[in-house]
This record gives C-alpha cells, structure tokens and sequence, in this order.
C-alpha cells in the first residue's frame, strides 16, 4: 500500500482541456498520481500527492496547478 496524505486536502487540480498528453507529469511524479488515458493526463489517486510540485513545474502547457507543501 502506497503513503497517503489527508484525506481530500491536496490542492492539485488538473485542466484536461489545456493538457496535450506530452506524459511529463507521469514520468516526474514521485507516487504515480497521474496516468495518460485517451492521449489526455488523467489523477488516479488525488490523495497519494504529496504537493512536491514537480508535475506542475514541469508541465509546458501549464494545465496542472497545485501548492507545493499545503496539505
């Protein structure tokens, strides 16, 4: 079993319409939040992120916005 943050306080949200499915954000994160389904990225488990911030970072079209370090 995977490491869990509390429950429903992470602050990362994804906007599926500006994503292009570019994979960056599955290959920098550290607990496998995110997954490519249907050429879009996809949060399989909101509550494994640890708000490191590095999807985000990373991310060239700016669709995934979270605050590093609040929950």
């Amino acid at each position: 079993m995977g490491l869990k943050y509390l429950q429903d306080v992470v602050t990362l949200k994804l906007n599926v319409d500006k994503c292009i499915g570019c994979g960056l954000c599955v290959q920098v994160c550290p607990h496998n939040v995110f997954a490519i389904k249907e050429g879009k990225a996809n949060i399989l488990d909101k509550n494994s992120c640890m708000e490191c911030g590095a999807c985000s970072k990373n991310c060239p079209v700016s669709a995934i916005d979270v605050k590093s370090g609040v929950g």
